[in-house]
């Protein structure tokens, strides 16, 4: 059964932490290789579930030591059919993939949580091309149909809500939070930005929320933004409308490069973990419905565990 599927606790002006950049931590400081940037490949080896297990106990003790919750993520941002193909991987194996994924957070949060740190299982969906530039895009429907299969399996395995990630135009971002809304899922929908504050479609966030929200009668229950350096979107906020309190969270990136410098770069660019803390002290001021805070690419449990530090104790409750 799921814990909070019904009633999110994130919800509840409550703070929550998320995990740093999973793949990024994988290939640059465990040295491990995932082909197409598919950490769901770890869940195969002994030294990929070891490597999964350092990763996100660290971040589970860090939330339970400042007494935040956690969202604790499946590692499946490249688990959905078109990745599984190009990877041979069947979709009987797929299907199991995430039942393991499941069990394996299912097991991790009965060990960690505690009564002032709840533990939010939560089903991670990314996008079916490029996380930054895609080729081909969806139209609503085919988004919806493409990722109801992956909606349906958390389902079925006791998720307590769904988050798409990294969504750069908003027909896919739509599918998902109608297969959500048509399975019941609770969903979050996070939007990557690029150096203008803009998703790579060009469109804006504020109208990509708003569109997403009036074609799906608020389907999802809040947005976030992730993939982004503060530096890129903090005047896009600023600027904000009502759509400014739809966003429940924010998962930067610890370097201010831009997409085609990061998937470009040799080395791993990990900013300055206090500085970004900082950063999001001022995130906060503009965001009060944001509750869920972490990292993407680049950032690790230094940033994270800076961010606890910072910003838990100035949120008032």
């Amino acid at each position: 059964m799921p814990k909070y599927r019904n009633k999110l606790p994130q919800l509840a002006n409550r703070d929550f932490l998320t995990d740093g950049g999973l793949e990024t931590w994988m290939v640059f400081q465990e040295g491990l290789d995932l082909p197409a940037f598919a950490a769901f490949t770890l869940l195969n080896s002994e030294k990929g579930r070891a490597a999964l297990d350092r990763y996100m106990m660290n971040f589970g003790r860090i939330a339970v030591r400042h007494k935040l919750g956690f969202i604790m993520d499946t590692p499946t941002w490249r688990a959905s059919s078109r990745w599984a193909n190009d990877l041979g991987v069947s979709i009987r194996d797929l299907k199991e993939i995430h039942k393991q994924a499941m069990m394996y957070l299912l097991s991790l949060r009965e060990g960690l949580e505690t009564d002032t740190s709840p533990f939010v299982l939560n089903g991670v969906l990314g996008p079916q091309d490029d996380g930054y530039n895609p080729r081909r895009l969806m139209t609503v429907s085919e988004a919806r149909d493409y990722h109801a299969r992956q909606i349906d399996w958390f389902f079925e395995y006791a998720a307590d809500m769904v988050s798409a990630i990294t969504m750069t135009y908003v027909e896919e971002a739509l599918g998902i939070a109608l297969a959500a809304k048509r399975r019941g899922m609770p969903s979050a929908i996070s939007f990557t930005l690029e150096t203008d504050g803009r998703l790579p479609s060009g469109q804006g966030l504020g109208d990509a929320i708003c569109q997403v929200d009036l074609e799906t009668g608020e389907a999802p229950a809040y947005y976030m933004i992730n993939c982004a350096h503060p530096d890129h979107f903090v005047d896009v906020l600023k600027g904000g409308g009502d759509w400014v309190q739809r966003i429940g969270g924010v998962r930067a990136n610890a370097s201010r490069l831009s997409h085609e410098e990061l998937d470009n770069a040799e080395e791993l660019d990990a900013g300055n973990p206090e500085e970004l803390a900082s950063q999001y002290l001022e995130l906060r001021q503009l965001l009060p419905k944001a509750t869920v805070l972490g990292g993407c690419c680049g950032t690790d449990h230094r940033h994270v565990g800076a961010i606890a530090e910072t910003c838990a104790c100035c949120h008032a409750h």
